[in-house]
């Protein structure tokens, strides 16, 4: 499951340093979520670090982007593998 990130945020700038996927940039009016670049930190951390960090709770679920653990540990591998070969 993707996160997303509502019109309740308040672009208090915490969560997108905190991203190991680089999935938070700033949108139009406030922070948005990559679907495809967003593991909820499956492979980094045991929690997503964005809801962790958010001191509005304004990031749920994605209902569009609803994905099982293991989808979100293959999307890790195949972006932690695209990080790995563009070092190279």
């Amino acid at each position: 499951m993707a996160l997303m990130i509502t019109d309740e945020c308040i672009n208090c700038d915490v969560c997108e340093p905190e991203c190991p996927n680089d999935a938070i940039s700033m949108g139009p009016e406030y922070y948005q979520i990559a679907p495809d670049k967003c593991t909820e930190c499956v492979g980094h951390h045991d929690e997503p670090q964005c809801v962790a960090l958010c001191p509005v709770a304004c990031i749920p679920v994605n209902p569009d982007h609803v994905e099982s653990r293991e989808t979100l540990m293959g999307k890790y591998l195949r972006l932690t593998a695209t990080k790995a070969a563009k070092a190279a």
